[in-house]
């Protein structure tokens, strides 16, 4: 068993990650020892990380060295709330210490230089002349692999300004490409992108308390508060949104997310307010603030115009307006995909002419797409075609009888056929349907049958029996001297 992870006090006696825990037990009597969980410190570093979110909206979790421990925040253009960049280390590093966790933080123009003067016990801010800077630090501050470090140290290149003005093309082939990668992004020559732990948004507010809040209905009141503000920006912007987050920072450093989408982009602060209470109803049993709330925020993303709505004389209402809140509310209590829509595909196979999809993201409808009103359509259309046996008259001809569920239904009349083949203009092939004891299952067209003929045609009838009741039945395939066609039934007349 060897050290996974170090605090301060134990770093000042002497101790090193890597090394024996009998060794360190040897060289510190009575000293506190847990196991380590990494997937248990992973998911709670990832919940930590988002707590963060109070200082920036970009927060990330730097997993160069281990999936936790490593914190960074972008703090461009959000420094000057705290009073500049030393006051807003100052207040982000002493909550931390408030709840007893050692911290160190540093504040550089990249996330390489940040990194390496942290892990160098450095708590500084650079402002520039980075290359100054690091050039006295360690090269392990370059975030290299042990392999990398190991074959540094023995040719005695130990810090980071003995790598600067050498054969980079020696230093590839030497040590690979990752270190010349490491060495640019910590000087700035190559930008590094962090991955932001929550969900983007330009357009905020928030309230800080005083005194936590805990009781829901307490949440629900600031949030519809912060909408109002929040739709007085987006007002003047000439702005709507169609997402909507509430943030809910909790004083034991976790923060709960409650997000709700609306089917076309507003701004309507009550409409918002409404959405999230409906979504507190759905997940009452799920809130938990913990020692109190003591602060929430309000974020809007998926941003777009949104022009001003005229609520004087004169104006006509569609009722558009008044579904479209219907199906917000819905979607909020029921969840996104509980509210679906019927939406028409363009295509002539009649199982797949109609889709589903959620009413609050909903895509635009093709019109190309509508099926022909002349064309005769069965009231009921199976969700899959069923085998029948059928008798015919001639082998090309309409059916005489089948057997469907093992009744049969004797023909008095019939009509067709109407053709569908494989739609060659977009590439796609009928489902091949294959009938074996009382059975069918579906199988893609393979894409050298795609135009055969023997295969993926359907000829279409509508039979009626003597009692009147009309069938909507096809022959798959044709007659060839190696293939005999199988019949369906489709669909079912009024």
């Amino acid at each position: 068993m060897r050290i996974a992870a170090l605090d301060l006090a134990a770093a000042r006696k002497g101790l090193s990650l890597g090394q024996a825990l009998s060794d360190a037990r040897a060289q510190v009597p009575g000293l506190e020892v847990r196991e380590i969980d990494p997937p248990l410190l992973e998911t709670v570093f990832a919940d930590f990380a988002d707590w963060h979110s109070y200082a920036s909206p970009m927060v990330s979790v730097l997993a160069d060295a281990a999936p936790y421990g490593d914190l960074v925040l972008d703090i461009t253009g959000v420094s000057h709330l705290f009073g500049g960049e030393q006051a807003m280390l100052e207040t982000v590093t002493s909550r931390l210490r408030g709840l007893g966790f050692s911290v160190i933080g540093a504040i550089a123009p990249t996330i390489g230089a940040a990194w390496a003067m942290v892990h160098c016990n450095q708590e500084r801010i650079l402002d520039g002349a980075i290359n100054e800077a690091v050039s006295e630090l360690p090269v392990p501050a370059l975030r290299l692999s042990e392999e990398q470090i190991d074959a540094l140290l023995q040719l005695g290149l130990k810090r980071i300004g003995q790598l600067y003005g050498r054969d980079r093309k020696a230093l590839q082939a030497r040590f690979g490409e990752s270190l010349l990668l490491r060495l640019d992004q910590v000087l700035g020559f190559h930008e590094e992108r962090m991955t932001p732990r929550l969900s983007l948004v330009e357009r905020f507010v928030e309230r800080r308390f005083a005194d936590p809040i805990g009781l829901m209905d307490d949440v629900l009141m600031c949030a519809h508060d912060l909408a109002v503000t929040l739709a007085i920006r987006l007002e003047a912007e000439g702005l709507g949104a169609k997402t909507f987050h509430l943030f809910l920072y909790r004083v034991d450093h976790k923060v709960m997310t409650f997000s709700v989408n609306a089917g076309r982009a507003t701004r309507d602060a009550d409409h918002i307010g409404r959405l999230f209470a409906h979504r507190a109803e759905r997940l009452e049993g799920d809130y938990d603030a913990g020692f109190g709330i003591d602060m929430i925020r309000l974020a809007a993303s998926s941003v777009s115009e949104l022009e001003a709505v005229q609520t004087g004389a004169f104006e006509a209402d569609s009722g558009a307006q008044t579904l479209e809140r219907l199906y917000d509310r819905m979607t909020s209590r029921l969840g996104p995909l509980a509210v679906v829509r019927p939406k028409f595909v363009n295509t002539h196979i009649p199982e797949q002419a109609v889709r589903l999809e959620p009413v609050i993201a909903r895509t635009a409808d093709d019109p190309q797409a509508r099926p022909d009103p002349n064309l005769p359509r069965p009231l009921r259309l199976l969700p899959m075609p069923e085998p029948i046996r059928v008798i015919a008259q001639v082998p090309d001809g309409p059916p005489a009888s089948m057997v469907w569920r093992r009744v049969s239904y004797r023909f008095a009349k019939a009509s067709g056929p109407e053709r569908i083949a494989a739609e060659w203009w977009i590439g796609k092939a009928l489902p091949i349907l294959t009938q074996a004891t009382e059975a069918f299952a579906i199988q893609e067209g393979k894409p050298e049958a795609y135009f055969d003929e023997g295969r993926a045609v359907r000829d279409y009838y509508i039979a009626e029996d003597e009692f009147g009741r009309r069938f909507w039945v096809f022959r798959e395939g044709l007659y060839a001297a190696d293939l005999l066609p199988a019949w369906f039934l489709h669909g079912l007349f009024a």
